[in-house]
């Protein structure tokens, strides 16, 4: 019985396994998405979630931890000084999962797995009021006697 053993075995031996998941979390991390099979992606996002989560930390022993993960100095250095600072009012959820349809060759399902941006969204803009129908007859009228006036 599996009971409280987290995490999928992907049909690998455990050592590849984890070697499979430290290349993955460092390449979303660098290049901000990839594209992959849907377990694997469900499988990522913890991992990757876990590295946001320690580079907002931004301690001694969070770096060491993502070190021990990532492998690539670039990498650790955007999980500090980028990635940490831009999600650190956000309390989780780092990823985004959109499905992409599925695999020519083996029918898996393909998805595109992003970091999500923190995009400020547009101020809305109203809709002009129409004026009243009485207002709208006075409001025509007045510069029709305003230009005779002036003639």
């Amino acid at each position: 019985m599996r009971h409280g053993v987290s995490g999928r075995k992907l049909n690998r031996a455990t050592s590849h396994r984890l070697a499979m998941f430290r290349n993955m979390v460092t390449s979303l991390l660098q290049h901000e998405r990839i594209f992959t099979t849907l377990p694997k992606a469900k499988e990522l996002r913890r991992w990757a979630d876990w590295m946001i989560s320690l580079g907002k930390r931004g301690d001694l022993h969070a770096r060491r931890q993502v070190m021990a993960c990532v492998r690539e100095k670039e990498t650790v250095q955007k999980i500090f000084a980028e990635l940490g600072p831009r999600y650190q009012s956000r309390p989780g959820g780092y990823t985004r999962i959109v499905k992409a349809g599925y695999r020519r060759g083996d029918a898996s399902p393909m998805c595109l797995i992003e970091l999500i941006t923190e995009a400020k969204q547009p101020p809305r803009k109203e809709k002009a009021k129409k004026p009243a129908p009485a207002q709208a007859e006075e409001a025509s009228a007045t510069p029709a006697s305003e230009e005779k006036a002036q003639d």
